[in-house]
Parts: C-alpha cells; structure tokens; sequence
C-alpha cells in the first residue's frame, strides 16, 4: 500500500463512503454505529506527545485499508449494474458498449448503386 496519508483524510473518506451507503437506505448516515464507532476511534487515537503512537498508526493503516475495501466494492457494484447481462444484445449495442460505432449504408441494408 501506498503512504498512507493524513488520518483527517483517511476519516474524511471513510465518512464519504458511509454517506454513499446511507444514500442507499435513505437514512442519514451519523445515526449509524458505524459512523459512532469511526469518531470515537480517531478521537481516541489522536496525536499525542509520544514520538511514536504504535496504537495511532496501527488504526490508521486498518481504517486505510477499510476505506480502500469500502471503495473498491462501491466501484465493483457500479461496473457490475454497467456491463452484465442483459440477456442478448444487438450488434449497436455491443459496439457502443465498447465505444465504436458500425458504419451506416447510405441507401439502407442492402443498398447497391
């Protein structure tokens, strides 16, 4: 994993995913536990006069980790609902599925000069 980043950040996108879900059930996300357990977690391992925070970090890089799971199954779903199928699709759409496009007869299938 990449360097981690500041813990504001990582909390900032943890409750941006949650805000994501909440989307979903339509209730707002700080009534959640999930959204009690995160602030109390960062709250109580915040920066403190120690040089080295074992406990700080530790949280850092599991909530790190969390919120990179937390996207990649939010993505996952989006390109799930994008491109399964739907049963059998015309040529144009496969082609469009794809970005290209079939090239149009000027006269309409079966045109000869």
């Amino acid at each position: 994993m990449a360097a981690l980043g500041s813990p504001a950040r990582t909390l900032r996108g943890l409750l941006r995913e949650l805000r994501y879900l909440s989307a979903t059930t339509g209730r707002p996300y700080r009534d959640t536990a999930a959204y009690r357990y995160l602030v109390k977690a960062f709250r109580a391992h915040r920066v403190t006069s120690e040089k080295l925070c074992r406990a700080q970090h530790e949280l850092h890089f599991q909530a790190a980790t969390y919120l990179c799971l937390l996207r990649s199954i939010r993505e996952h779903v989006a390109l799930h609902q994008e491109f399964h199928g739907k049963g059998e699709r015309s040529v144009e759409e496969s082609a469009g599925l794809v970005g290209l496009q079939l090239p149009h007869q000027p006269g309409g299938k079966g045109w000869e000069p």
